[in-house]
């Protein structure tokens, strides 16, 4: 059906209630605007459903929330599993109640109970209480660190871990083949009577909490440090305000700062331009209040909590220096691997697990504390299902995961990315080395003088759209058929495309297989440990470019760095 016809379906359909086809009566005669809405479902990426907020088949609303969740509980009830319920939460985004609470009846009508939090919560406490509840699967409505005109919506299965293949993509066909028409819902004081919509809460907390805790290394450290380190902290209007402020105190860290002006849950996030903490502007009052209070770090979740974002203060020049994700996920890494190392708590099938597009200073970490290292498809999702494997095979030990993109997992009390946890780290790292006489950059240096000067980036375009989707399509298979052989000076000396699972030396011709899942990514490895790797995002409408190289010094990286960069822009026009 063509997007005019939905257009009117969804204004005529005793279906659509009176709300949503006031807000399409206002587009009418708006072809551009009808066909952004229309031309095609949300689809599920490395991030499950994201889209804008608003009425149609292309957004996120009431409709497309229940029609995914239809999808699902066809999925759980295929399987035999709908006895152990499905876990809930959902963030600070505008509607984030409303599509969690949809998401919990439409589970209802299908006869599978619904544990929904009483109150936000952040993603990897809801990965945590799927494992805690033993559910068949768990909701995590967000979008993440999107513009506040987005919301999402993220599926888990039993392991706490986001859908993977192939339970992904039989979930999205049942969506696909699910009519609006078909979807069930039913009140929710009916729901609550039969015993299927049910609130969790405090219990959960205090458990996650506890979990948490078990995973500190140096709780004598902190101790001693707890009132010389000062710490601010931001949630970015999100979920992470109540359980980290909760896990500092209970810590006993003393002078923890919060940015009050980005403390209370904020949908339109009032403060910011992009609630992302790779973003220098989102830390710009995070950032006077480090300087007024003369913080040693300054650290910030995105709404959902998973991702952290960190600046640490440079003592000799008194500026506050900005971390990439894989600066920080290297920088806890170490101190996590260091201090097993020491207690010899290390194992032979200890395992560092790291994505394709993050930092190649992983592998210098892992052979130096001889640990294996694995590498998977970008996705946090793909480091969890590598734990699941080391589980039913019982072989492997996870030590430690990330992905450049801000987000790491330390314990496995989670499946996803654990920004709580990472904030928590990353104040004992901080102490850790305080005690030392180290800051954070202090350390980072130290880690650069060991391993090599290893530098990273990222060129983003953004093409929306149908036009910027085939936009996108057009420059990978461009890439595809006419793969450079050198940038910036480096020689490519291998290629990886991971959708037709090929490797090629190009030095001779030989050919492999990536090892990996199928997906639209090219990977090009070059000289001297460089490399760049381009795909399209899975919850933007968005093409990435990254690189890495190595340096000789920082500056001679930067300079390195930069040129690849340009170089990369180029293949983009």
């Amino acid at each position: 059906m063509d997007d005019k016809k939905l257009y009117e379906e969804w204004l005529t359909s005793p279906v659509f209630d009176e709300a949503t086809k006031a807000e399409l009566k206002a587009i009418a005669g708006n072809d551009a605007e009808i066909r952004d809405r229309f031309y095609k479902d949300l689809e599920f990426g490395t991030g499950g459903l994201r889209g804008v907020v608003g009425a149609g088949t292309n957004r996120m609303n009431l409709y497309t929330v229940r029609r995914a969740t239809q999808g699902l509980a066809k999925y759980i009830i295929s399987k035999g599993v709908q006895s152990k319920g499905v876990a809930i939460s959902y963030d600070s985004r505008h509607f984030s109640p409303e599509f969690a609470e949809a998401a919990a009846l439409t589970l209802n009508a299908n006869g599978i109970k619904s544990y929904l939090f009483d109150a936000l919560r952040p993603t990897p406490e809801l990965s945590y209480a799927v494992r805690e509840l033993k559910c068949t699967a768990g909701i995590m409505v967000t979008a993440s660190h999107n513009p506040p005109e987005y919301n999402g919506y993220k599926v888990y299965w039993d392991d706490g871990c986001q859908i993977t293949p192939p339970v992904d993509k039989d979930i999205i066909d049942l969506v696909k083949s699910t009519a609006f028409s078909d979807i069930k819902t039913m009140d929710k004081e009916e729901a609550v009577k039969a015993g299927l919509f049910n609130m969790i809460g405090a219990d959960i907390d205090d458990k996650y909490v506890a979990e948490l805790k078990k995973l500190i290394l140096s709780p004598e450290v902190i101790k001693k440090q707890a009132e010389n380190l000062k710490i601010v902290y931001t949630p970015f209007h999100g979920t992470g305000n109540v359980p980290v402020q909760r896990m500092l105190k209970e810590l006993g860290f003393k002078q923890v700062y919060i940015v009050k002006e980005q403390e209370e849950p904020d949908g339109d996030f009032t403060t910011l331009d992009y609630p992302n903490p790779e973003d220098e502007k989102a830390f710009t009052l995070a950032l006077k209040l480090a300087k007024e209070k003369d913080a040693d770090i300054v650290l910030a979740n995105d709404p959902d909590a998973d991702r952290l974002g960190v600046y640490a203060k440079d003592k000799k020049t008194g500026n506050y220096i900005q971390f990439t994700g894989n600066m920080s996920g290297m920088l806890l890494a170490e101190y996590e691997l260091s201090i097993k190392k020491e207690r010899g708590l290390l194992k032979d099938d200890s395992t560092l697990i790291t994505t394709i597009v993050s930092t190649n200073l992983a592998f210098k970490i892992a052979e130096y504390y001889k640990i294996h290292l694995i590498e998977v498809l970008t996705g946090f999702k793909f480091i969890g299902q590598q734990i699941k494997g080391f589980e039913e095979k019982g072989k492997g030990t996870y030590e430690f995961g990330f992905e450049e993109s801000y987000g790491c997992l330390i314990g496995t009390h989670a499946r996803d990315k654990d920004g709580i946890m990472a904030v928590v780290a990353l104040c004992e790292a901080a102490a850790y080395y305080m005690d030392k006489g180290l800051t954070l950059w202090d350390q980072m240096v130290n880690m650069y003088e060991k391993y090599g000067y290893f530098k990273e980036g990222i060129y983003t375009m953004t093409l929306a759209g149908e036009d910027g989707a085939k936009r996108i399509n057009e420059i990978l298979d461009n890439l595809r058929k006419n793969p450079p052989t050198e940038l910036a000076g480096y020689k490519v000396v291998k290629t990886r495309d991971y959708e037709n699972d090929v490797v090629k030396d190009l030095a001779t011709g030989e050919t492999t297989t990536t090892g990996l899942p199928k997906s639209n990514v090219l990977y090009f490895d070059m000289t001297d440990d460089a490399w760049f790797c381009v795909r399209p995002s899975g919850t933007e409408p968005k093409i990435k470019f990254y690189a890495g190289i190595k340096g000789n010094s920082l500056e001679d990286a930067d300079e390195k760095l930069a040129k690849v960069l340009t170089e990369l822009k180029k293949l983009g026009d």
